[in-house]
C-alpha cells in the first residue's frame, strides 16, 4: 500500500507531540490553526491510525503515535541533511584541469581575481599533462580543461585560448648560439613524458627539422627538466613561460637557431553534454591572453 503524506503534516505531528497542542504547533510553524489540525487529519487518514488521545486540553501522543515520533523525526532530520546538501550545491564550485605549464604559469593570476571577486566561491585545480587533462574532462571529473596540445575526443568542445611560445635551450656557454642545425641534431635531449602537450608539440615542431632526436631522458616535471639542463646536461624546449625566470637570472641561455619561432596554440576544453555553470560562467571573464615574458 502506498502512502502519501508530506514532511509538512510530519512537522506538525512533530510540534504537537511536543507541545501538546495545535494551537502552539501552528504558531511555532507559522501556520494556522485549522491547517495544522488538517495537517494532523491528513497524516492519520494515510496511516489508517489514531496518533493522539485527548486528555483534557492536551494532546499526548497514542501508543501508534509513540511508534511514529522516533521515525518521523528521523525523517526530518534527513530532509534537513538534503537541504544542506542543496544549499552547498547552489554555492559556486569549479573544477579546473589544466596540465602543468598552463597551472603553474597561465591560471594563477585568473584564479585569484575570481576568488577576490567571489570570496566564497570553492575552486579546486588539478594538474596533469593533456591526456589526464583530456580524460578528467571527458569523464566528468574536470568542469573545465586547459590543455598545451590538441584535442579530438568527440563528447568535448575545443576553444582556442591563447598562443605560447616554445623555446630550445641549453646551459650556458655549453652551445654557441646561434646554434648550427647540424650541432643541435648531436646533442641530448631532455623532454616531458610521452602525453604531454609540450611533448607533442616539441615532436610536431621539430622532428621536420631535426629528423630525430640523438638521444631523450624523459622527466614528468618541466622544473626537473630546465634544472637538469641548467646543472650542464644535454638541451630541451620548454615554453618561455616556464624559464623567464631561469633566463633572467643567467642559468640558462636561449638559443638562437635556424629554427623557426616555434609557436603553439593552447585550448580550453569543456564537456558538450554540459550547460556552463554559474560558477563557470563568472570564471571564464577572468581569463585573458597572457603576454609572453620578454625575450631574453
Amino acid at each position: 500500500m502506498a502512502l502519501h503524506f508530506s514532511l509538512r503534516e510530519l512537522e506538525v505531528f512533530v510540534g504537537v507531540a511536543r507541545l501538546g497542542t495545535v494551537t502552539e504547533a501552528a504558531q511555532q510553524l507559522g501556520m494556522t490553526q485549522s491547517a495544522a489540525s488538517q495537517a494532523i487529519g491528513n497524516l492519520e487518514q494515510a496511516l489508517e491510525l489514531s496518533l493522539f488521545d485527548r486528555v483534557g486540553r492536551r494532546l499526548v501522543l497514542s501508543s501508534a503515535g509513540q511508534l511514529l515520533l522516533g521515525k518521523a523525526q528521523a525523517l526530518l532530520e534527513d530532509a534537513g541533511h538534503f537541504a544542506d546538501l542543496s544549499k552547498h550545491t547552489a554555492t559556486l564550485a569549479l573544477t579546473i584541469s589544466a596540465s602543468s605549464t598552463i597551472a603553474n604559469y597561465l591560471l594563477p593570476r585568473a584564479i585569484a581575481s575570481y576568488l577576490q571577486q567571489q570570496p566564497t566561491a570553492k575552486l579546486q585545480l588539478q594538474v596533469g599533462n593533456t591526456a589526464d587533462v583530456i580524460d578528467a574532462v571527458a569523464n566528468f571529473r574536470a568542469d573545465l580543461g586547459f590543455i598545451e596540445g590538441p584535442c579530438h575526443h568527440p563528447d568535448l568542445q575545443v576553444q582556442a585560448w591563447c598562443d605560447d611560445e616554445l623555446v630550445v635551450f641549453s646551459a650556458p656557454h655549453l652551445l654557441p648560439t646561434p646554434c648550427p642545425l647540424t650541432l643541435l641534431r648531436q646533442q641530448p635531449w631532455v623532454l616531458r613524458e610521452a602525453g604531454s602537450g609540450t611533448r607533442d608539440e616539441c615532436e610536431r615542431l621539430l622532428l621536420p627539422h631535426l629528423g630525430q632526436f640523438e638521444q631523450v631522458l624523459e622527466l614528468g616535471d618541466s622544473e626537473a627538466i630546465s634544472r637538469t639542463v641548467a646543472a650542464g646536461y644535454g638541451v630541451s624546449c620548454l615554453s618561455r613561460h616556464v624559464i623567464a625566470d631561469a633566463l633572467a637570472r643567467g642559468e640558462l641561455q636561449a638559443l638562437t637557431t635556424e629554427l623557426p619561432t616555434l609557436r603553439r596554440p593552447l585550448y580550453l576544453i569543456r564537456h558538450q553534454a554540459r550547460s556552463i555553470s554559474k560558477a563557470e560562467a563568472l570564471f571564464l571573464p577572468m581569463l585573458t591572453h597572457p603576454a609572453l615574458p620578454p625575450s631574453q
